[in-house]
């Protein structure tokens, strides 16, 4: 990917402290920023649709929300390429002619899961261009996703407990085991700690496993969804994505999975990373509960 030239930079950032001061007049918070978008949520939209009752109090199991997406041309032309099979070229052809996009968002917590309901694109005098009002499809929140910054403040406005922060954090990743073979090979599993959570004895979390030669070059990575039993020692890939070199992109691993628990078995890597995580889990029990609709 080329980098854009210093002109085009200064006027992207330009053009986002613009928007950046018309939405926050208009009740938007602005959440972060880049050379392609701007993303921003209103927090007097989040409102709890629905709720379990627990023995600690009812419990918010779906969030909505409305989000806003600030674009430079590039970033505007990256969507109207992405939302092609939606149709929006159609309507709209020319990427300047965006300015910014609004979505209503749904939030499951308990599952990091985030839907959007309905979708606008606007101009700069805040014209619909073209709007789709049927649902996407349901994405689980992890660091691969556009939608991370939404979602963490979304959840945080309802129930306070440091998404954002944690997401930022320097010790986001946990390292969970790392091994090095006699040719050089080195292998290095991190644990992403904003999707861990407990359901049951089972810990849920995204695992990011990196395989380098001697040189430190990348080999392959594993994006792994996992969930392991911390009582008893046993683990299942739930989803995942591969991706090696002369691959264009990441494989999805689905058809590769069995779905089954498998023994970690003793003196291996991943007990090593099992006695890192049964730790994490007893010091960090508050976090890893944190939306917890179980008693």
């Amino acid at each position: 990917m080329k980098k854009p030239a210093l002109f085009g930079m200064l006027f992207a950032a330009a053009l986002f402290l613009a928007q950046l001061s018309t939405v926050q007049a208009a009740g938007w918070y602005w959440l972060s920023s880049n050379d392609k978008y701007s993303k921003y949520f209103d927090p007097a939209s989040v409102t709890v649709e629905s709720s379990t009752p627990t023995g600690h109090g009812k419990v918010a199991t779906e969030i909505e929300a409305w989000t806003k997406t600030g674009y430079s041309y590039e970033g505007a032309e990256e969507t109207l390429n992405n939302y092609a099979v939606y149709g929006i070229k159609d309507y709209i052809n020319d990427p300047s002619k965006i300015a910014y996009s609004l979505a209503l968002v749904s939030i499951n917590p308990q599952n990091r899961l985030l839907q959007y309901k309905q979708e606008r694109f606007c101009d700069e005098a805040g014209n619909v261009l073209w709007e789709k009002e049927t649902p996407g499809s349901v994405k689980e929140m992890t660091s691969q996703q556009f939608d991370e910054d939404f979602y963490d403040a979304i959840v945080d406005q309802v129930f306070d407990m440091g998404e954002v922060e944690r997401a930022k954090a320097e010790d986001r990743w946990l390292t969970l085991w790392e091994t090095v073979d006699v040719n050089g090979t080195r292998e290095h599993a991190q644990e992403d700690t904003t999707t861990m959570r407990m359901k049951g004895n089972q810990l849920i979390g995204w695992q990011w496993i990196t395989t380098k030669d001697i040189n430190g070059t990348t080999l392959e990575i594993r994006f792994l969804k996992t969930a392991i039993n911390l009582a008893q020692g046993t683990a299942r890939i739930v989803s995942g994505k591969y991706w090696a070199q002369g691959y264009s992109g990441f494989q999805d691993m689905t058809e590769e999975l069995d779905g089954q628990y498998h023994m970690i078995t003793p003196r291996s890597p991943q007990a090593k990373g099992l006695v890192v995580l049964r730790s994490y889990a007893k010091s960090h029990a508050d976090w890893l509960d944190r939306y917890s609709i179980e008693d």
